[in-house]
């Protein structure tokens, strides 16, 4: 029989009215605590069958709190003489429940299509720009010289966790950049907390910013290194591509986590994916020389520190072989990704117009003596581009369809 509370459900949008159910469900597994169906004797109630299949309480808790029900009704039907709502030790669990779950049932920090919440997706964006920032003001102390800024670690001089007055502007460039990973540390430690409680729903996403954490807490412990080793070039080398590396994570994390959960397929042919690796192992190539050429630099961190032993114009030279490789590459898969309308293409022209304008600088500070700025600004860019190529990696695959 078609009651007023079908025809209630039947006017809510899908989404709301497979939640109401979902709520319905939850209602009938509290039934047997709370002593409805039985008799005063303890025996079951000879309708208590009838009143649990999945059908009535559909119809029986059209509204968003039992709004509907008869007074004295319950959705497994009306309430024994004498039987409380709730009691003690079910109302400490239902609301230790309710604190760590949403009113469906689900885990707080996700929704019904498995993905994480607004304040996830909050913290991990914040955590993403942190990471790129830390690159810059790590930049910045090498190319001013202010690596030796604090001469120590974790203290920044002898008896002194900040610096002293004498230590001057290099100083405070140093301990700046110490102090912006602090809360580097803490927004990786949120987001792995809260994709804690959905690691369940979404163990991709756990992983992923396990990986950050990691990432971030052994970049603390190279500082410290590099700093006792007095700005060793290979092991800044190492410090900063550590960094290029926890970017791509962190963007990782970003592609994922607007993405339904599951199996994933691929969505391009496989030439196409074939050429997108091919362009990816080139930009690592390019970063890797970049990094070596930076080492054999003038911008060393400190006036004292001894280079690499390269000759920082052949590597120059070589640098840019990979880059136009690069650069190559990108074009191609732009064109071919319009061409079919594939799944990367607009994060493939997001590549190439970051990768144009970092060439542009790269050209630009070969061919006018290697301005700190410059220099700067492509190092961050690298950041991007690394980035960039990360999410064209993942648009390659999408979840399967259900």
């Amino acid at each position: 029989m078609i009651t007023p509370s079908i025809l209630r459900l039947a006017e809510l949008r899908p989404r709301e009215r497979a939640k109401r159910i979902e709520r319905t469900g939850l209602a009938l597994q509290r039934c047997s605590s709370l002593g409805f169906g039985r008799s005063r004797s303890g025996a079951e109630h000879p309708n208590t069958a009838r009143r649990t299949q999945p059908q009535l309480p559909i119809l029986q808790v059209p509204g968003e709190n039992g709004q509907g029900l008869a007074q004295g009704e319950t959705p497994c039907g009306r309430r024994p003489r004498g039987a409380s709502l709730s009691t003690p030790s079910s109302t400490a669990t239902d609301s230790a429940t309710d604190s760590a779950t949403s009113p469906g049932g689900r885990p707080r920090f996700i929704d019904a299509d498995g993905l994480p919440s607004r304040l996830v997706r909050v913290l991990a964006w914040i955590s993403f720009v942190l990471n790129v920032t830390i690159i810059a003001t790590g930049g910045a102390v090498r190319l001013t010289g202010s690596g030796l800024g604090c001469s120590d670690w974790p203290v920044c001089v002898p008896g002194s966790l900040t610096p002293t007055p004498e230590l001057g502007i290099h100083g405070v460039i140093e301990f700046g950049n110490r102090t912006l990973s602090g809360p580097l540390l803490i927004f990786a430690i949120a987001v792995l907390v809260l994709t804690w409680t959905i690691r369940r729903q979404r163990r991709d996403l756990f992983v992923i910013s396990a990986v950050v954490l990691g990432l971030v807490a052994s970049q603390a412990v190279i500082g410290g290194f590099v700093v006792w080793l007095h700005l060793n070039a290979n092991l800044v080398g190492v410090h900063y591509v550590i960094s290029l590396i926890i970017v791509c994570v962190t963007a990782a994390y970003l592609v994922r986590m607007y993405e339904r959960p599951g199996a994933r397929e691929r969505a391009v042919p496989t030439p196409f994916l074939i050429l997108a690796h091919i362009t990816t192992f080139a930009m690592a190539i390019t970063v890797f020389v970049g990094v070596l050429t930076t080492g054999a630099g003038p911008h060393s961190g400190d006036d004292s520190v001894v280079r690499d032993g390269f000759d920082a114009s052949l590597l120059a030279h070589v640098h840019a072989w990979p880059g136009y490789a690069a650069l190559a590459l990108t074009v191609a898969l732009v064109i071919w990704a319009l061409a079919q309308r594939l799944r990367p293409r607009a994060w493939s022209v997001a590549l190439l117009v970051v990768l144009l304008v970092q060439i542009g600088v790269g050209v630009y500070q070969a061919r006018s003596g290697l301005p700190p700025l410059a220099v700067g600004v492509h190092m961050v860019l690298a950041s991007l581009t690394a980035a960039a190529m990360t999410v064209v990696v993942l648009r390659l695959k999408r979840p399967v369809a259900t």
